[in-house]
């Protein structure tokens, strides 16, 4: 399948983004202080990690957020450890621009419990990113307040901005939209939770659309999320996605995009990387032109790179469509080494 384009919403600047203890990126300086190394213009630094990242829980468990420890250092620190922050996340930037990231999402919601801090980070990041490349910016977030910290924080000259998400939980967000008019992911989640089927998906998007065109948002500007659940936990979860896919594309035709944070899917199970990029390439054949991605992993070059004959994307197709009952055949793939995990 030869595709014409995709559209990513790079995902990896997120608070809750973790790195895990032990392993090649969470490591000590010569003196004993943790550290997470990268490399920033293709020489080797360090982000030091702080003291209050290490006395939390999350570092018990043997895991630390690194998207937080880059924005506390470069808002909080001192010297080289504040420019560290700062290059740690313009390397995030513009790896995920390289790449083929068409926007850059990013959240603080969990860099603090307060809100304040919270509005004072998603500027302060917006700033920071923005001046690393020249996409515009994916602005997430579960709070009004922050979210509009974040838009006015958005450079018209980047293009125009993205709302992730809205939905009929959250219809105070149309007043921003309306003032914004930016780029909105439109959540076919419900007024009191979560479809459980392909007719529900549409029932709440006949709702919101509608709404969202009301407030002068055009539907080329609308990318639709018809919400991705986890194989792990129902193995139809993948068809009925795609099915949702294709018929959310038939009945609101070619000028609104459809998207999902398609990694979602393979949550709990192995060889997540072939999983989540057959997925992806089963979301574009089924209509949907875009996702919620890592773009170093998904992106148009790689799907378009798909061995589709292979053994490993056949297992993988039918785990996704619900073919390999309970995934015996695949997770017996992966444990007789004919598939990469």
């Amino acid at each position: 399948m030869n595709i014409p384009t995709f559209i990513v919403i790079g995902e990896n600047i997120h608070c809750t983004r973790i790195l895990k203890r032990g392993g090649s990126l969470v490591t000590t300086r010569s003196d004993g202080a943790p550290v997470i190394a990268f490399e920033y213009r293709g020489k080797k630094s360090a982000l030091p990690i702080p003291e209050p990242f290490l006395s939390a829980g999350d570092w018990t468990d043997g895991k630390v957020k690194h998207c937080s420890v880059a924005i506390w250092q470069g808002m909080r620190g001192k010297g080289e450890a504040r420019q560290a922050g700062i290059d740690y996340l313009q390397t995030l930037a513009r790896k995920q621009e390289d790449a083929g990231a068409s926007f850059l999402d990013l959240n603080v919601d969990e860099f603090s419990l307060d809100i304040g801090e919270k509005k004072e980070a998603i500027r302060w990041a917006a700033d920071i990113v923005q001046k690393a490349g020249a996409l515009p910016l994916s602005i997430d977030s579960s709070n009004e307040e922050i979210m509009k910290a974040g838009l006015k924080a958005c450079l018209p000259a980047r293009g125009r901005a993205m709302v992730n998400s809205i939905s009929l939980e959250r219809l105070k967000l149309l007043d921003l939209a309306a003032s914004f008019k930016p780029a909105v992911v439109a959540s076919a989640a419900g007024e009191k939770g979560l479809p459980s089927d392909t007719e529900e998906r549409l029932q709440n998007l006949r709702q919101l659309i509608p709404l969202l065109t009301a407030k002068g948002i055009q539907p080329s500007w609308i990318h639709v999320d018809p919400l991705v659940y986890t194989i792990s936990t129902d193995p139809n979860n993948g068809r009925m996605f795609l099915e949702a896919v294709r018929a959310i594309r038939k009945e609101f035709g070619p000028e609104i995009h459809i998207i999902g944070g398609l990694s979602n899917v393979s949550f709990g199970m192995p060889c997540r990387k072939l999983i989540n990029q057959v997925f992806t390439w089963l979301s574009v054949e089924a209509g949907g032109d875009g996702g919620i991605v890592d773009p170093l992993q998904i992106n148009k070059g790689v799907l378009d790179k798909l061995d589709t004959d292979s053994e490993a994307f056949r297992l993988a197709s039918a785990l996704l469509r619900g073919e390999d009952e309970f995934g015996m055949n695949f997770i017996a793939a992966h444990r007789e080494g004919k598939i990469a995990s």
